[in-house]
């Protein structure tokens, strides 16, 4: 090899080296922003999940356990600051334990020693108690309900156009496969119903808890993609329900203020029913002796 073509070897091996350096630095988590120390694997942009040492591909969802973590870890080192519209759920949020695949582990705690098992989509499904609570198992949630309101301002007359409209963009944006998602529009409201079975998941397949996640990162307008891959639907209102394989364990040891106070106003209720009863029962008796009283002596009047 001469000089020249020596020379050009060189040459193209450090523009290919600096192109490979400038593509690593430009790699970016398209399907999660929670990441760092991006590189490119094989033609595959992956990341270090923030918060754990865990490589995720960005080609698809982030598991929502990894997800969570970040988010918290965020938090607390003011990365990122809480939207003026962010709220958390009732049992507020949580710094989770994942294995290291990136999933729940059966067993969550928080900074006071309290503990409480939970489901695959990381939702407490037992009472909180101290740490010697066992949870042997992470139960899985094959079926995730959300119901939400379509606005006026996004619905078509057309019922089947807006369902579809709805399916594909759960399709196209979290990447879950059709039979997983069912849709019914009720103008204005919207259910949907993504339901998984643990057989019916492959390696490849998104969760679909992880899919209720990012879709609701997507409603609170806090999403977890990094760019805007389509436009997002817009719902109010959205509550999601969770349904195990198996029931949750909750005891009426801890009920909520709003609970209790149900509770109370239906005996109260029933109290009062039964009060109504008994007093209504003793006046009819009461009317009824003295009818009786007052037929006699009209008995004896007429005898006499």
């Amino acid at each position: 090899m001469g000089f020249p073509s020596r020379a050009a070897f060189l040459l193209g091996a450090l523009l290919a080296l600096a192109a490979t350096v400038w593509t690593q630095e430009g790699c970016t988590c398209e399907k999660n922003k929670r990441t760092t120390n991006c590189s490119i694997l094989n033609g595959v942009c992956q990341c270090k999940s923030i918060g754990l040492d865990i490589t995720v591909n960005c080609q698809t969802l982030t598991s929502k356990c990894l997800l969570m973590k970040a988010e918290v870890i965020g938090l607390k080192s003011g990365r990122s600051q809480r939207p003026t519209h962010a709220y958390v759920d009732n049992d507020g949020i949580y710094d989770p334990e994942c294995d290291t695949k990136g999933l729940f582990k059966p067993k969550q705690c928080n900074g006071t020693k309290t503990c409480w098992c939970v489901n695959s989509a990381g939702v407490r499904r037992t009472d909180k108690s101290d740490q010697n609570i066992t949870c042997q198992e992470v139960v899985r949630t094959s079926w995730i309900i959300i119901e939400a309101k379509y606005p006026d301002s996004n619905t078509d007359s057309d019922k089947a156009a807006i369902e579809s409209t709805i399916e594909k963009n759960f399709k196209d944006r979290y990447l879950l496969d059709e039979k997983h998602i069912n849709v019914m529009y009720e103008k204005p409201f919207i259910i949907i119903h993504l339901k998984q079975n643990a057989s019916e998941k492959g390696n490849n397949d998104v969760d679909i808890a992880d899919v209720a996640y990012y879709f609701e990162k997507d409603v609170k307008q806090d999403p977890i993609f990094a760019t805007a891959v389509q436009k997002t639907l817009k719902f109010e209102n959205t509550v999601i329900y969770y349904v195990d394989d198996k029931a949750p364990e909750f005891t009426m040891k801890r009920l909520t203020p709003g609970v209790i106070a149900v509770i109370v106003v239906v005996v109260l209720a029933i109290v009062a029913g039964i009060l109504v009863l008994v007093f209504t029962q003793r006046n009819r008796g009461k009317y009824e002796k003295a009818e009786i009283k007052e037929m006699n002596e009209i008995q004896r009047e007429l005898n006499s």
